[in-house]
């Protein structure tokens, strides 16, 4: 199914589990996310940033492919435009066919940020797509800037600003990076932040840096209170290894075998991932329920 993120977030939301939101740039990708979703009975957010556009994916292209694939499973799958700064790249993803846009006009001071995403949100609502937006700082890890307190989403503001925007899920900054980490290190999250953030909020989280930040670390964010975790890093990081070893192995490998060692490593990440904040099984059909609602 092709859908927007907003019911599936709120049924993640109601039963205090995560959706992996996984970033995307070509087929082979977008093949690992919808079979590992499809085979786990999970709902998952498929991401591509406008960088990540303009490099590698383009965002016309992917979004008819990846909304086919979407219409032949039977779980919930959403195409995210990741970090829209520009409403130029974000009003570019409404028309490809995205489900879903970020806002993410966190470098600005609050108003500013509040005027964005209001327009944003009512551009998407519109169309019937959801809106997610961002408060706070979720910096990079090579910049060491996750530790910096003073960049923390706080939650009064944040109430106001849910209020004030009516965005369907808030991406907050609580420790967590984007990026590769420094080997063996593992980033300390501010979980009495989180938990004051859902109960005040009372509404979908999202966990940007998911990549690299410990197992244990994001069991705890999906008990606290997370519902999306955005991934990328360690996607590709699987498939870098297996291919790696792949050619180590055989030089004269096939590419388009090597494309598949590719996906099925990418493939074994996900699933295992979806396991750990608790997605995998929640839309067997012989249980579902449907989402739940406010």
């Amino acid at each position: 199914m092709y859908v927007s993120m907003k019911d599936m977030l709120w049924h993640a939301h109601k039963n205090n589990y995560a959706v992996m939101a996984i970033n995307c740039v070509n087929m082979e990708q977008t093949k690992a996310i919808i079979q590992s979703a499809e085979e786990e009975k999970s709902a998952v957010i498929i991401n591509i940033s406008p960088r990540q556009m303009k490099a590698h994916g383009h965002g016309d292209i992917l979004a008819p492919m990846i909304k086919g694939m979407a219409e032949k499973v039977s779980v919930p799958v959403a195409f995210n435009l990741d970090h829209g700064a520009d409403l130029e790249d974000i009003t570019a993803a409404m028309k490809y066919g995205f489900s879903s846009v970020m806002i993410d006009s966190s470098s600005y001071d609050f108003e500013e940020n509040v005027r964005r995403t209001q327009l944003v949100a009512s551009l998407a609502h519109g169309m019937g797509l959801s809106c997610e937006a961002e408060l706070g700082h979720v910096g990079m890890a090579k910049e060491a800037d996750n530790e910096k307190v003073d960049l923390y989403t706080d939650p009064q503001q944040a109430k106001e600003f849910v209020e004030q925007t009516e965005c369907d899920c808030l991406a907050v900054a609580i420790g967590t990076a984007h990026g590769s980490y420094p080997k063996g290190f593992v980033p300390k999250l501010d979980f009495d932040r989180l938990k004051l953030l859902k109960e005040t909020l009372q509404r979908p989280l999202v966990l940007h840096g998911g990549s690299g930040a410990g197992e244990e670390n994001i069991r705890k964010a999906v008990a606290y209170g997370i519902n999306k975790i955005n991934v990328c890093t360690d996607l590709f990081k699987h498939a870098r290894i297996a291919t790696a070893k792949a050619l180590e192995e055989n030089p004269e490998i096939d590419y388009m075998d090597l494309c598949i060692v590719a996906q099925d490593a990418m493939k074994e990440f996900i699933k295992s991932y979806m396991r750990v904040i608790g997605s995998s099984g929640r839309y067997d059909f012989d249980k579902y329920e449907g989402p739940e609602f406010d």
